[in-house]
């Protein structure tokens, strides 16, 4: 398993980030969460056993979602070990 924690800013909360990463997800063979920050930045975290398909799901996210003209910066940052007991995509509490 292999995980990623990425921090996304811009004009990224009130716009239905949150709920296009998670729907975004659901195509992918990918676990964890996104929340928003109370310093405006969304975080997320995001777990595969296939490193490309991880790849994949954040690079669309970045390049080619819905909200992908919203993000500014994006900071990516690997997980290491990977968390463990997170099954499925959610949208955490902020």
């Amino acid at each position: 398993m292999i995980a990623r924690q990425v921090f996304y800013t811009g004009r990224v909360q009130g716009v239905g980030f949150r709920y296009t990463v998670k729907q975004l997800a659901s195509g992918y063979e990918v676990s964890g969460w996104v929340k928003n920050l109370p310093d405006g930045r969304v975080q997320l975290l995001a777990l595969s056993r296939d490193p490309e398909e991880l790849q994949a799901f954040l690079t669309e996210l970045r390049d080619n979602s819905a909200v992908a003209h919203y993000i500014k910066e994006v900071e990516e940052h690997p997980v290491s070990p990977a968390p463990i007991g997170i099954i499925g995509f959610s949208i955490a509490r902020d």
